[in-house]
């Protein structure tokens, strides 16, 4: 093993001890950084108490297996931790794109159901690790429900998200907000331009940081129609004014530092009589929508799912 890949399997070993990652997505982040399973076991030693906690791989090829356009779609439950929809899913079309930003190129990965549309778009911004798999496959779902869906990798200035969460987190903390903002709104541009999307019907859902940039873009991109932000700080209150968005947050009742922010950013939504829904799910902390992380609650996770897809479409299909 050379010194490039430990640094990267002591990153993610790192990231597990520090309960970012269940064990079953450290597990498949190691294999696919190793090409193979020796890495992820190496990595994984790093982190067993005794023999019995040393896992063992099954080989690459069983854990993200190809999907012919004959086969219908497998159950989630076949996939590979935080894939519920395979990019060779015949119901959509997905893969990695990029388009112009103001400081170079963005990357981003989109999806778009079938068929010639026009479709209402969804961006996806994903939490501050950059664009991991689980982000990708959020727009892979929503395209499924008949959305064509960008994940826009934030971290593009700095090169894009990499195989090392860690890195990527260290790299967005370079990038200055405003700067984020300025490729969120490329995107934005972006997916106004595709032939097979309706211009008027742009939405945005974003986790943890994506929650605080979709806060954000509601309150100052006036061609966001409908916003969904997960447990995302909040705006500042003096910009909720400026809102034209529908507004959907969610947020989770034992995370106490971002909830701290609502009764002021609802007292403001109330004041301009802004469209607005907050929901708090008890008993479940940050991040429990994120199927790799030991904080996900799936019950929780179900239901926010389908309350955003009800949001979505009141405030972008119809």
């Amino acid at each position: 093993m050379d010194d490039r890949k430990r640094t990267l399997a002591d990153h993610l070993s790192q990231d597990y001890q520090d309960g970012l990652l269940t064990r079953r997505g450290f597990l498949w982040r190691a294999a696919i950084l190793a090409g193979g399973s020796a890495l992820a076991l190496t990595a994984a030693g790093s982190l067993a108490c005794g023999a019995a906690a040393t896992p063992t791989l099954a080989p690459t090829s069983t854990l993200a297996p190809t999907l012919t356009s004959t086969m219908p779609p497998a159950p989630a439950a076949t996939l590979e931790p935080g894939v519920m929809v395979r990019p060779t899913d015949p119901r959509i079309q997905a893969g990695p794109v990029e388009f112009p930003g103001d400081a170079g190129m963005v990357k981003g990965y989109l999806a778009r159901p079938q068929g010639p549309g026009p479709f209402p778009a969804m961006l996806v911004v994903h939490e501050n690790q950059g664009l991991l798999p689980h982000f990708t496959d959020v727009a892979r779902r929503l395209a499924v429900e008949g959305y064509a869906a960008l994940a826009v990798d934030l971290v593009s200035r700095k090169g894009g998200t990499g195989t090392d969460p860690a890195l990527a987190q260290a790299g967005l903390r370079e990038i200055p907000q405003d700067q984020q903002l300025a490729d969120a709104n490329a995107a934005v541009r972006y997916v106004q331009g595709l032939s097979y999307v309706r211009r008027d019907r742009v939405g945005i859902t974003g986790f943890c940081f994506g929650g605080g940039i979709t806060w954000l873009m509601a309150v100052r991109n006036p061609e966001i129609r409908a916003a969904v932000p997960f447990y995302g700080s909040a705006p500042p209150v003096a910009e909720v004014p400026n809102m034209k968005a529908a507004v959907l947050g969610i947020y989770a009742g034992d995370d106490s530092r971002l909830n701290a922010g609502i009764p002021d950013l609802e007292a403001a939504l109330k004041q301009y009589q802004k469209t607005y829904e907050l929901m708090t799910y008890p008993g479940v902390d940050h991040a429990f929508f994120n199927d790799v992380k030991t904080q996900y609650n799936a019950p929780a996770a179900k239901e926010a799912w389908a309350k955003m897809l009800g949001w979505l479409d009141k405030h972008l299909k119809q």
